[in-house]
């Protein structure tokens, strides 16, 4: 609801003519004067045929009022005198007519209703669609009044801390969430009651307002910031005291928790715990609408608490009048003191949060569409793959994911675009016909291109997808503070656990201790229940440097919030000797908030017989002291055995196929590990079919090092030192026994990863 001031710059003023009668124009509707008003002098409020409400004095209120279409100014003069217990005469009248004029209250000289310029505020609702009007919401609503008796909200909100506790504390949702995704179909049941239930919000609104004796106007859906929102016409409210106002304010979040009732009924009835999913987002909408920054209901709650209508109205005057000589100014003592008081509180803080908002969703806009153009990527292989199974459910999930992706996105794209739009209509009219603001506002235009072109150049992995495990913090929403080395340096040491015989940790016998010039990495295991009994330490070394025709990917991460990856790709021929080359993935993490992968991948060509075949697949990933972070290692090998060399032609295929793996490097940081499996299985299907073709070989495939990591924070138990360590997560493969035919490798399984982080 958008509210404007009834003031407007005097003018000269015209004699009236003779038997001139002024007379509303259609659709205005007088609310009267607003009860709890935190202004001193309380405004009264007249709403316009297009919806537009406006704030009138009580003087210029009383004018309007008086104009029926029949009176003239003398009457009205005479009308308006009585009522405010002042002299008023027929010149008087016409000046304050003339106030009234270009607000779009009174009809033209020539009995035609204006048009006046209806308020356009940035934060408002956008394409507007109406469902009901007002007759169709006044029936549709009339059945809800009463469950808003006293008795019944008591019972209801009751009911639902009850059932909201029992699914938060108690039974949980993880059941619910395998459920729905395991049925496609009660994943879009959920949906649909989701959406059905933001549409019964807007009836809680309306039914609220009909309750307490207002009159509900239209229903319809629109834009609002970047999602589309239902709203409901209660305008009409204003008529009622402070608490019939916030009675409809908070009738939509009311008709939320009756929605988490209904829903926990039909779970008992059905069992289906999909359903215990749409209490989750009816808790969530309750908890986005009470945000009082922009219009949802609690930015509504706190105007009707302050009895100011219109608290973005106030944003301007509020702080010139935080200037110490503007404190006493008109504009900024119209206000009650505790009023004043609060809406400056609010004003400090919205501020501030809108415009960081507004920066750090131009400097994130990159990884936001890198993100969505990933996002629709994977939906659309998802919807593929549902489609050739002729599952029309998960079918329809997944359309509905890339919908719930483009819509965003557009009102993120269309929202910039109104802000730009209304900026430059700002700065052309104020230095039109002045050419020194005109020189200024080119400058500061080629500045504020510099600093896009400087957010939004397509260099780099400026527009790859956000990863699990990035924090998301300002200083990583800058363009430079997300980037991160992709590997520490050789000599940085891993995370040092220091142990000793005092601190009743036990190392294996003829172990050197160690020290604070050179500590050892190792794991330490803490009996669990008994905290007499010493630790056990497991020492293990640092990997060796890779030797001839060895393949390794090592990734030491010690930095708070980084991400950190190293891939590691090895094609080796060997024609004699002993076949012993080793393929390693080392992740070592000492650090919170991080991500730390290693990916190592060798292919082991031998030609002719070998002496010794023992080829080693080795993936490591240690935590220490690790809090929500990701640790992630993996490790894949395949030795094939020719009979001779290959011809030139193979040569040149299997080069091709090898030549696809610095691509597959590339994109590996958007992957899941599923999907780079897939990848480095297809690479070794597609060798062993050349080498096939050439000659029958013999192949040794070794599976993937279950590529090991962690998500979930770890908890520490200090020893009295004040060290700590977890124990590491590590796999050894060791290679199976030779096959006559090539066999392929398992998909790895992560722990619970789902996404292989990398370096921004």
């Amino acid at each position: 609801m958008s509210v404007t001031s009834g003031t407007a710059p005097d003018r000269d003023v015209e004699v009236p003519r003779p038997g001139a009668v002024p007379t509303r124009a259609d659709g205005v509707r007088l609310i009267g004067e607003m009860s709890g008003s935190g202004y001193r002098r309380p405004p009264a409020l007249v709403r316009r045929a297009d919806g537009q409400v406006l704030q009138l004095t009580p003087l210029l209120y009383r004018v309007l009022e008086a104009v029926d279409g029949t009176a003239d100014h003398a009457t009205i003069a005479d009308r308006v005198g009585r009522a405010v217990n002042r002299q008023v005469g027929p010149q008087d009248v016409e000046v304050l007519l003339d106030k009234l004029r270009p607000l779009g209250v009174l009809r033209l000289p020539d009995g035609s209703d204006p048009t006046p310029r209806k308020a356009n505020p940035l934060l408002g609702l956008r394409m507007r669609c109406v469902i009901s009007d007002e007759e169709t919401t006044k029936r549709v609503t009339a059945p809800f009044t009463w469950l808003f008796h006293p008795l019944v909200v008591v019972a209801l909100v009751l009911a639902f801390a009850g059932v909201s506790f029992w699914v938060l504390f108690e039974k949980g949702l993880a059941g619910a969430a395998y459920e729905a995704f395991q049925q496609p179909s009660l994943l879009l049941l959920v949906f649909a009651v989701t959406i059905v239930s933001a549409g019964f919000h807007e009836f809680g609104h309306a039914a609220a307002a009909r309750y307490g004796g207002a009159t509900p106007g239209a229903m319809g859906f629109g834009m609002y910031l970047m999602w589309p929102a239902f709203y409901t016409d209660v305008t009409d409210s204003y008529r009622l005291g402070r608490a019939g106002r916030l009675r409809t304010d908070l009738g939509g979040l009311y008709f939320n928790a009756i929605v988490s009732v209904a829903v926990f009924g039909v779970w008992l009835g059905t069992g289906w715990d999909a359903l215990l999913l749409v209490i989750a987002t009816q808790l969530l909408q309750m908890v986005r609408q009470l945000t009082p920054l922009v219009r949802f209901d609690g930015y509504h709650v706190l105007a009707d608490l302050t009895g100011v209508p219109d608290l973005f109205h106030r944003i301007k005057p509020t702080l010139l009048g935080l200037l110490p000589h503007r404190w006493r100014a008109p504009e900024t003592t119209v206000l009650k003191p505790w009023a004043r008081a609060v809406v400056t509180l609010w004003v400090v803080v919205v501020v501030p949060v809108l415009l960081l908002s507004f920066v750090l969703m131009v400097l994130t806009l990159p990884r936001i569409i890198g993100t969505a153009v990933n996002g629709v990527e994977q939906q659309l292989m998802g919807l593929d793959a549902a489609f050739d199974k002729g599952d029309l459910a998960m079918s329809a999930v997944r359309v509905l994911g890339m919908v719930a992706i483009a819509v965003p996105m557009a009102g993120i794209v269309y929202l910039l675009a109104r802000m730009v739009r209304r900026a430059v209509a700002k700065v052309v009219k104020w230095s039109s016909g002045r050419p020194g603001r005109r020189a200024v506002a080119v400058v500061a235009l080629l500045a504020v291109l510099a600093g896009l072109a400087w957010a939004w150049w397509p260099e780099g992995d400026r527009y790859r997808p956000i990863q699990p495990g990035e924090r998301g913090t300002v200083q990583d929403a800058l363009p430079m503070g997300a980037r991160a080395p992709r590997a520490l340096p050789a000599e940085t040491a891993p995370a040092p656990v220091a142990v000793a015989a005092k601190r009743k940790a036990v190392l294996p016998q003829g172990s050197a201790l160690p020290t604070k010039d050179k500590p050892i990495p190792a794991m330490v295991l803490t009996p669990v229940g008994n905290p007499t009994a010493p630790r056990l330490v497991y020492p293990f070394q640092r990997p060796e440097p890779p030797g001839p025709g060895d393949n390794q990917a090592v990734v030491i991460n010690t930095t708070d919030g980084s991400v950190q990856y190293e891939v590691s790709f090895g094609l080796v021929w060997a024609t004699e000797g002993d076949v012993d080359n080793r393929n390693e993935a080392w992740a070592l993490a000492s650090c919170q908030n991080c991500a730390t992968v290693a990916i190592a991948f060798q292919i082991v060509l031998i030609v002719g017989k070998a002496n010794v075949v023992i080829p080693e697949n080795v993936a490591v990933a240690v935590n220490h002291t690790c809090v929500d972070c990701l640790t992630y290692a993996l490790a894949s090998q395949l030795v094939v055995t020719l009979s001779g060399e290959p011809d030139e032609a193979a040569k040149a295929e299997i080069a091709a196929i090898w030549n696809r793996m610095t691509g597959l490097a590339d994109r590996v940081r958007g992957m899941t590990p599923t999907q780079i499996q897939s990848e480095l299985d297809t690479v070794k299907r597609d060798i062993l079919t050349v080498l096939q073709n050439h000659d029958p070989v013999t192949t040794t495939t070794v599976p993937p090092s279950a590529p090991t990591g962690t998500t979930a924070p770890t908890t520490t138990t200090p020893d009295p030192a004040g060290s700590s360590s977890t124990p590491p997560t590590s796999s050894t493969s060791p290679p199976p026994p030779s096959s006559e035919q090539p066999t392929t490798s398992p998909p790895p399984s992560s722990e619970g990863s789902s996404v292989v982080p990398t370096s921004p």
